[in-house]
């Protein structure tokens, strides 16, 4: 059978992609950076060089924290402050993602981040949206076509989570279709923000959460069984109950809930890498995960701040773990089921696009 052939790098970037974790202040062109400081006058840049700035990012992002792989995103969103700009980012993020072969993205932003200059959260998303638009045009034009959705973030760290919450209310049939946390776990669980939770779930409203990425098992445990989420902002740390020491693998109660209950496990492996979770590509868990059947999807997380893309993760998987054609589009059909749009178009994408894609590549 042709997918349990080994994918050339010509073919994973050919491949249908579906992304649910990635950020838009964190994937931006190195180049837009410099271009939008100029034309509102930011001045802080550590240089004025498109190739220089973008080393900077991932080097500052390299050193296995957490807090400081944060601190960069303060010159990201100082170019996100007007609505020229965000919506500049915008449509270069979908026309990024489009020429990589990701077909359904959900990307996710902090409208709140975006206010500091006088905009207002809705203003925010109105920009972000129209970008959206445009670059969905602009890919179709080129010959990709690819569909991408909203994810509206509150900051764990600010008060603002619940002007986010019902902003994904307001605008969910209008390109966004869920709500997420984002900003440092340590100190700041998942249970601070349970009063959003408990509106969206009352809206019937869909929401990810930030969880078990810098900070264990306990994180987890809330994101799901306090506040109801129904994926993992990375999750990866759900290997910490996980007994390995036996000829067979041993799941502890919350692993095994996790698995059982499908939550998808939105995992980040180059931005795991730079914030500690694991030293080397081949020993991060994304792969014991596959292996045990749990919801695993890849994604980019901060293309910018990793340098990466969804074709490098897929790559880098299949140098590391010897993922076939097979193992790819698992993932690929994970993140389709686990997206928040309708059962009907999920089920539309994977049988029209990814599944026949995957059987006419795999059998070049």
């Amino acid at each position: 059978m042709s997918l349990t052939n080994t994918p050339t790098a010509d073919q994973i970037k050919r491949l249908p992609k579906a992304l649910l974790h990635d950020h838009l202040d964190g994937g931006l062109r190195a180049q837009t950076i410099i271009e939008i400081a100029d034309r509102i006058g930011y001045s802080k840049l550590p240089t004025d060089d498109a190739k220089e700035l973008a080393k900077w990012f991932e080097d500052s992002c390299n050193s296995g924290s957490l807090v400081r792989y944060l601190e960069t995103f303060a010159h990201t969103v100082a170019v996100m402050q007007t609505k020229e700009g965000i919506v500049q980012v915008a449509r270069e993020c979908v026309i990024d993602l489009a020429r990589d072969g990701v077909v359904y993205a959900e990307v996710r932003g902090a409208p709140e981040l975006s206010t500091e200059q006088g905009l207002s959260i809705e203003q925010v998303v109105d920009a972000t949206l129209e970008g959206y638009r445009q670059g969905m045009a602009e890919a179709a034009v080129e010959g990709n076509k690819i569909r991408v959705e909203s994810l509206l973030c509150g900051m764990r760290q600010s008060n603002r989570s619940m002007e986010a919450a019902k902003a994904v209310v307001k605008y969910r049939d209008q390109g966004v279709v869920g709500f997420d946390i984002a900003g440092p776990e340590d100190g700041f669980p998942p249970s601070n923000q349970l009063e959003e939770f408990e509106y969206l779930r009352k809206e019937n409203a869909h929401f990810t959460i930030h969880a078990g990425e810098a900070f264990g098992l306990p994180s987890i445990w809330q994101a799901v069984q306090i506040c109801g989420g129904e994926r993992l902002g990375h999750g990866v740390r759900i290997i910490d109950d996980i007994d390995f020491n036996k000829s067979k693998a041993k799941l502890g109660r919350l692993s095994s809930y996790i698995k059982d209950r499908r939550i998808a496990l939105e995992l980040c492996p180059t931005s795991n890498l730079q914030t500690g979770v694991a030293k080397t590509y081949s020993e991060h868990p994304i792969d014991k995960l596959l292996s045990l059947k749990f919801q695993v999807t890849l994604n980019t997380d901060n293309r910018l701040m990793s340098n990466t893309s969804m074709s490098n993760e897929m790559q880098q998987c299949v140098n590391a773990f010897n993922w076939k054609f097979e193992d790819l589009q698992l993932v690929t059909i994970n993140a389709m089921e686990s997206s928040f749009i309708s059962y009907e178009e999920k089920i539309d994408l994977i049988e029209k696009v990814i599944k026949p894609t995957y059987t006419k590549i795999s059998a070049e």
